[in-house]
């Protein structure tokens, strides 16, 4: 039985930002509206969001590149 460590590796990342994410939008925007009520808590998702974008598309970028990466690399 093989173990491939760069897919494990990888999948933890994943699973780590994931959680980290969803963390700090339900956690945060539940203090947010606990404390200051509703209106704030939509503020704060709308900033939370708005701040996490460009991190998406950093993201998204580097994928796409990787996969023209491994697609020009076949040989």
């Amino acid at each position: 039985m093989t173990r491939d460590l760069r897919k494990f590796a990888r999948q933890t990342n994943v699973r780590l930002g994931v959680g980290a994410a969803l963390l700090l939008l339900i956690v945060g925007t539940g203090l947010i509206y606990y404390l200051y009520g509703p209106g704030a808590a939509v503020g704060g998702l709308l900033c939370l969001l708005a701040a996490l974008m460009p991190i998406g598309l950093i993201m998204l970028s580097l994928a796409v590149l990787d996969w023209i990466q491994k697609r020009a690399n076949r040989d």
